[in-house]
């Protein structure tokens, strides 16, 4: 029996996150910053999936990963899958830093944000959460 509320808790945070992620883009605030945001929105909704079919949930931050433990809910084509990578990368190198670093694109990061709010609306369809349950939670 799916677990829709645990779903929903969370999507709640994933909201956030995207909601957080797509303000700061909008006053043009750090472009690592906002990507921190978006991997854990995507993270989040990835583990929503996870949450509805009573799958326990890994700790890991790969959204790779963590999508091939699931490929058979959700079928993202490979554009998607490279979106998912690098947003992934978003985490790791705020995290960690190296001598290499450097901030991610603007233009990049707009269309992970995009892709992220696409895939979190998908997500709500595909586990029957209405979007305005997530919203109005606060």
């Amino acid at each position: 029996m799916p677990n829709k509320t645990y779903a929903k808790e969370w999507l709640q945070f994933s909201y956030k996150n995207l909601a957080t992620a797509k303000l700061l883009f909008e006053v043009n605030h750090y472009e690592d910053i906002i990507g921190v945001d978006i991997q854990q929105a995507l993270e989040k909704m990835i583990k929503a999936m996870f949450a509805y079919n009573n799958i326990k949930i890994p700790k890991e931050h790969d959204l790779v990963k963590l999508y091939y433990l699931i490929d058979e809910i959700i079928n993202l084509e490979e554009d998607a899958i490279l979106k998912l990578r690098i947003a992934t990368n978003y985490y790791k190198e705020d995290r960690y830093p190296n001598p290499n670093y450097e901030l991610p694109a603007y233009k990049e990061i707009k269309e992970v944000l995009d892709f992220a709010h696409k895939l979190f609306l998908r997500v709500c369809e595909l586990l029957e959460i209405d979007m305005d349950e997530i919203i109005d939670a606060r």
